[in-house]
């Protein structure tokens, strides 16, 4: 028999907003470019940890404004101006997909109330703390919160799983579900060990698939 599930782990960006790639793939439209070109500039290979700006951003080991700069470089390569600067004004637009997830805030709150320990795993940019954190009642819905700018390590590398399950009193990863909307990263996380679920655009399928995992 399985264990039963103690934890919720949560992504945050694309869970509980639209996804950020939708944002990017609008603007590389905008530039006249294809999708996979303009995440590889603004973002390199997402599904690795690696030394592309954007990553050295997200671990907090440089500025935002030294990753502008550095992606501009990159952009100037393919005679672009990808300015992320830009990109984040269309970001902003995807903020008010907050208001499409409100059932999923809700049933994290009943869910908690219910007893399951809630927390955040995010890759994310220190500049953007308590903008992303007013979005949602952050302090009120989970009882951690692992940022890859504070943490120094982003998804999906596997220590910040595990940075996870150390605020969790060193909960086995298997009485765990964790949530994001990055197939790279749930697999990542099934790969550490947590139970993982794929987040889709479908605020609804996922309610349902999280209890269906809970109930099994």
């Amino acid at each position: 028999m399985a264990e039963p599930v103690e934890a919720l782990l949560f992504d945050f960006g694309g869970v509980f907003t639209d996804s950020p790639f939708h944002a990017v793939q609008a603007y590389g439209n905008d530039l006249g470019i294809g999708a996979s070109e303009i995440t590889g500039i603004v973002f390199g290979s997402y599904e690795h940890d690696g030394d592309h700006p954007w990553h050295k951003l997200e671990r907090g080991e440089i500025l935002l404004e030294d990753a502008r700069e550095l992606i501009l470089a990159l952009g100037r390569e393919r005679a672009l101006e990808v300015d992320i600067y830009q990109l984040f004004a269309k970001m902003a637009d995807n903020n008010a997909g907050v208001e499409g997830r409100r059932p999923l805030v809700e049933r994290v709150r009943a869910l908690k109330q219910e007893g399951y320990r809630t927390g955040i795993i995010t890759n994310n940019v220190a500049e953007f703390g308590e903008g992303w954190r007013a979005l949602i009642p952050v302090e009120e819905l989970f009882d951690f919160v692992v940022d890859s700018s504070s943490a120094g390590v982003r998804k999906p590398d596997p220590r910040i799983f595990q940075i996870a399950l150390q605020q969790l009193n060193g909960l086995a990863p298997e009485r765990a579900i964790f949530l994001d909307d990055y197939q790279a990263n749930v697999d990542a996380a099934r790969k550490f060990g947590l139970q993982a679920l794929t987040v889709g655009a479908d605020v609804q399928a996922t309610i349902r698939d999280l209890d269906q995992m809970l109930a099994d």
